[in-house]
């Protein structure tokens, strides 16, 4: 008699368990069909000629005259604040439509002049618009206050250019969708499986077979995670051939996205082992998941940047282990980092594993 195969009894587990979730219309509307809704709708947003007036002062400029203090004032200028790492990284994304510089002229019937540094990332109409907004409130101070003065300033024609890679808004938006997939399934769909099998006897009907109980979990959890990965497949081939989404680096940085992926769901399923011990019903369980899930939908950058919350919240938000995937994801797929780059988010994630695991280990129930 052939001994018994521990990896066969796993292997056919994960094929019928990976059958059925194919079969669950839920599974697929959480995995494929919402994140793939959103990514087409704001697909479709980033295609067109949204205005984003974004702007900088260059810390060089002259700031001793009224020019200067108008137009930090303009209503339809936002002056963005940051070091000046981060001021060229958004500048050079699009991000930031054009950096401001005011300085004296050599013409002595024009006393200041208006420089502008912009990348190729930025929508040329933006730039335009930056100008026309620029002479306008040049023309009404002339008016006002220099009456016998031809100009106090001008704005330079000839635009400074910085290189730069197009940032578009699918490459914000994807990758928070993906965490938005792999977070829903990996909580929802855990949880509703083993308290399932759990009160339709299933593993109690394990227990009679020779496999041990390590490896029902395993084959279970292999299903979750290979539908998850096709899944990841899927959302990112739309979203690079159908919208531009950024692979900086092609097939290296996909499969770095991939790996990262995996780690995340991993930690994501712990959270459904979590849900699926503390809940006394089926009905108690999606309260519980939304606890987990919808602060992290609503808070880690999902949808827009943590940047817009309130300062206080900003910390709290960071905390949260979709923030860091989100982070590290963006950071892969547009700035090119590896993963040895992406240490810092990434040891965050490996750190919820052992917390989330050890919680679940505690509080799971077979029975």
């Amino acid at each position: 008699m052939r001994p018994y195969s521990q990896i066969t009894a796993l292997l056919a587990i994960t094929k019928a368990s990976l059958r059925s979730i194919f079969r669950s219309p839920s599974a697929v509307v959480f995995s494929f069909v919402f994140p793939l809704i959103f990514i087409l709708v704001f697909g479709f947003l980033s295609s067109g000629s949204n205005i984003n007036v974004n702007v900088v002062m260059d810390k060089r400029s002259d700031t001793t005259n009224s020019l200067y203090a108008t137009i930090k004032n303009i209503p339809g200028l936002n002056f963005v604040q940051g070091d000046a790492d981060k001021i060229k990284s958004e500048l050079a994304k699009g991000r930031i439509t054009t950096m401001l510089s005011i300085q004296k002229s050599t013409s002595a019937t024009t006393p200041y002049i208006i420089n502008l540094t912009s990348s190729e990332a930025a929508n040329p109409q933006n730039i335009q618009l930056v100008k026309s907004i620029l002479n306008s409130v040049i023309g009404k101070i002339n008016q006002t206050a220099f009456p016998n003065t031809p100009t106090i300033a001008v704005v330079n024609n000839t635009v400074q250019q910085v290189p730069g890679r197009i940032y578009r808004t699918i490459d914000f938006i994807l990758p928070g969708q993906m965490g938005f997939s792999l977070l829903s399934a990996g909580v929802f769909g855990v949880a509703f499986l083993f308290f399932n099998l759990r009160q339709q006897l299933v593993l109690k009907r394990f227990y009679a077979t020779p496999i041990r109980r390590l490896y029902i979990i395993l084959g279970e959890a292999l299903s979750r995670v290979l539908f998850q990965l096709i899944t990841a497949v899927v959302i990112i081939g739309i979203g690079h051939f159908a919208f531009k989404f950024t692979l900086v680096h092609g097939w290296v940085t996909f499969i770095s996205i991939m790996v990262l992926s995996f780690i995340s769901l991993i930690l994501f399923m712990g959270f459904g082992f979590i849900v699926s011990g503390v809940a006394k019903n089926e009905s108690s369980i999606p309260p519980l998941a939304n606890i987990i899930t919808l602060p992290q939908f609503l808070l880690a950058g999902t949808f827009f940047s943590i940047d817009n919350f309130p300062t206080w919240m900003q910390p709290f938000c960071r905390i949260l282990p979709l923030t860091h995937f989100n982070n590290a994801m963006r950071n892969i797929s547009f700035e090119g980092t590896g993963l040895l780059a992406s240490w810092p988010d990434i040891s965050i994630l490996l750190i919820w594993i052992v917390v989330v695991y050890a919680v679940a280990f505690k509080i799971f129930k077979w029975e």
